[in-house]
């Protein structure tokens, strides 16, 4: 079993010593803090505050409250803890895992068992409770000399949204979502078998999806090309067809639609030749 003194928690002296910040130091930290026991989310926030390597702290009370947070506004390091009703703290690191922008992960908690995991889902730290001020200025150095989440050289072969149904937390992935409609901040997603509302604006949506291969086609509607099945012109106006949904295409967009999609039938047309 590892223990906490392998990840260093009584290497420490007690005493808290912050290195000072030089004028050439990175932007402080942005943080979110998750826990579901308000005492020691309010405690923990408070200790990552008065570190000065740390800027703007966010809170959630839960795993769910924190996809939720993110999709508002990215972070660089989440403190979580493991043990949480619903979306615990490892099953949320393993959604985190697959942002483009991965946030560092701490885990904070009473329990060594989780360890092991901890290590394998890449965590960048394992705090033990109750949270010394001296070994959670350590955990905020790790983060600090680990550097920030880098952007992905290109963008995942998917990625996983948490959408909530009845309680319920579930994972929609990205290449499961035929169509997207906006619902003023909120924004619906269209799989083959169901709809899930997010609270991802639409025009967030686009800048984040367009290299997977979703277009506008209307002010209020992204299509994802590998589910356009044909595209119907009638007078005129333009209209694409996913599976037995029909969607009009604004005239506005209609000759980016028919760009990208001959571009990507050429791309496809290339790449079977080359494997001949």
């Amino acid at each position: 079993m590892i223990t906490a003194s392998v990840w260093g928690s009584r290497a420490k002296p007690a005493e808290t010593n912050y290195p000072p910040i030089m004028a050439t130091s990175p932007p402080p930290l942005r943080a979110l803090v998750v826990d579901d026991e308000a005492p020691a989310l309010g405690e923990l926030a408070w200790l990552l505050e008065r570190d000065p390597h740390v800027g703007r702290v966010r809170t959630a009370s839960s795993g769910a409250e924190a996809l939720r947070a993110l999709e508002s506004e990215p972070v660089d390091v989440v403190f979580c803890d493991v043990q949480m009703p619903g979306l615990d703290g490892l099953d949320l690191a393993r959604v985190l895992a697959r942002f483009s922008h991965r946030p560092h992960v701490v885990f904070v908690t009473a329990y060594e068992q989780h360890a092991i995991e901890a290590f394998d889902l890449r965590a960048t730290d394992y705090v033990l409770k109750p949270v010394r001020a001296d070994r959670l200025a350590e955990a905020v150095r790790r983060v600090v000399e680990s550097g920030r989440p880098a952007h992905a050289s290109r963008p995942p072969d998917d990625e996983t949204i948490a959408v909530e149904l009845g309680g319920v937390t579930r994972f929609v992935q990205r290449s499961q979502v035929r169509f997207v409609e906006a619902h003023g901040d909120y924004a619906r997603l269209h799989t083959a078998t169901s709809s899930h509302l997010v609270r991802i604006p639409l025009t967030t949506l686009e800048e984040r999806w367009a290299d997977a291969g979703f277009v506008r086609i209307h002010r209020s509607t992204l299509v994802s090309l590998a589910h356009v099945d044909e595209i119907r012109m009638d007078g005129g106006r333009c209209a694409v067809r996913l599976g037995d949904r029909v969607l009009q295409v604004s005239r506005r967009h209609t000759r980016h639609l028919r760009d990208k999609l001959v571009r990507a039938a050429s791309l496809t047309r290339e790449a079977r030749a080359g494997e001949l």
